[in-house]
């Protein structure tokens, strides 16, 4: 078929075929884990004090807005995730937040993720978006619930 990669091995073809939506379900359960386990310290903290730090530190006002914003996106859209429902919904959400993490928080520490730069952010931003793209998959809810990626 026009437009299909060529193959090294063409008798991989088969195997490819058949672990393809698996792979990819895999990275999107494990960006929706990656997000439930950074949102935990959020909540341990507290809205209040994400906000203010939020507000003090990058700027974002009004500061509570944006941590009720992260916390549920981060909980609630990385379960989504996890499971595959309102996946581009939730995937598109998550790329936007980590677009406004990079640019207030991380850019101006530069790349490296070590000072706290924004390849991480980048990074998960941009799975969240091919997410957002590509749906849940075969492997979702909403691919159960409406037979089709929502």
């Amino acid at each position: 078929m026009k437009g299909e990669p060529k193959l090294l091995y063409p008798g991989l073809a088969d195997f490819y075929k058949t672990w393809s939506p698996i792979a990819y379900t895999a990275v999107r359960v494990v960006i929706g884990v990656m997000f439930i386990m950074h949102v935990i310290p959020k909540l341990n903290a507290g809205p209040a004090a994400v906000g203010g730090n939020f507000a003090r530190n990058y700027g974002l006002e009004p500061g509570i807005m944006f941590a009720y914003a992260a916390i549920f996106l981060e909980s609630v859209g990385g379960a989504c995730l996890v499971i595959g429902l309102f996946t581009r919904f939730f995937a598109a959400a998550l790329a936007i937040e980590m677009l406004i993490a990079m640019f207030a928080a991380h850019w101006p520490k530069g790349y490296a993720v070590g000072a706290g730069g924004y390849e991480y952010v980048l990074l998960i931003g941009v799975v969240c978006a091919a997410i957002a793209l590509r749906g849940g998959g075969p492997y979702s809810a909403d691919w159960k619930i409406v037979g089709k990626e929502l």
